[in-house]
């Protein structure tokens, strides 16, 4: 996997992705990561990238030609035309099959802009993917390139010592990962659970499966619409969402009599 990453700070994005395991990737060469400036394609006294939007408005806006010239560069290098991923809040969130899917790709092309943005012109040009880490604003598109790439990178044969853990591990199958211990068995007057000690394979892995469901349950109930449960799995979760039910109405119960038992007691004195 090659990551080509147009920024206007490229130390940011090489000193984020040296480090941990993608830094490992890097130096074994699983990972190839070009940082390009921008600012090296501003052929003018300043290398300035920026002006003033047209039809006015506050902010500067980052220009078409240095941007063009940078993706270009990069294009002519490897010979073909790659994806290019323009961070921004417009785009499709990024989740975890989109990972996937641009894991299988050579060469990615990551456009990150600043200011006000990049001139419409030059992102009709060359972006093929828009793509948003959340529904907030950040200063530039550096940090969720480098989230983007991160989470990539975990998809590519060879770069996780155990591939089985990027394959189980949260938001697999749609699902959230189940709760993990290490040692000590008992730390703070909390217990490791018997399952995870007993030695029997079967019954850790149907328990994980359960967490799993129940997590999602808990914390993503969202994700469950698409997550792949057995019949069986499923009526453990309607069972989970009747007694959900049920907790709310007794708590809403013992609410209204506490009240009323203010209001007798309000009454009185």
């Amino acid at each position: 996997m090659n990551f080509h990453v147009l920024t206007l700070f490229p130390e940011m994005i090489e000193n984020g992705m040296n480090t941990s395991i993608t830094g490992r990737a890097i130096g074994s060469g699983l990972l190839t990561l070009e940082a390009i400036n921008i600012r090296d394609f501003a052929y003018n006294k300043h290398n300035k990238v920026d002006d003033y939007t047209y039809g006015g408005g506050a902010g500067m806006l980052m220009q078409a030609e240095p941007v063009y010239l940078a993706y270009e560069s990069v294009e002519k290098r490897i010979g073909y035309r790659p994806r290019v991923v323009y961070l921004t809040p417009q785009g499709q969130v990024f989740h975890q099959s989109m990972a996937r899917e641009l894991a299988r790709e050579q060469d990615l092309v990551f456009l990150c802009g600043h200011y006000e943005g990049i001139d419409e012109r030059v992102l009709e040009e060359i972006v093929t993917d828009y793509v948003s880490i959340g529904d907030y604003v950040l200063t530039g598109g550096e940090l969720p390139a480098m989230v983007m790439m991160d989470s990539i990178s975990r998809m590519v044969p060879g770069v996780l010592n155990n591939q089985a853990s990027g394959e189980t591990e949260s938001f697999a199958g749609n699902l959230l990962e189940y709760p993990q211990y290490s040692r000590p068995e008992i730390w703070h007057g909390k217990k490791v659970p018997d399952v995870l000690l007993s030695g029997h394979h079967g019954n850790v892995e149907k328990w994980r499966r359960e967490q799993s469901i129940c997590r999602t349950f808990l914390r993503r109930p969202d994700l469950l619409k698409k997550a792949d449960l057995t019949n069986q799995e499923w009526n453990m979760v309607r069972q989970w969402k009747k007694q959900s039910k049920e907790r709310l109405k007794a708590q809403l119960s013992e609410q209204q009599e506490a009240m009323q038992k203010e209001r007798e007691t309000d009454e009185n004195s």
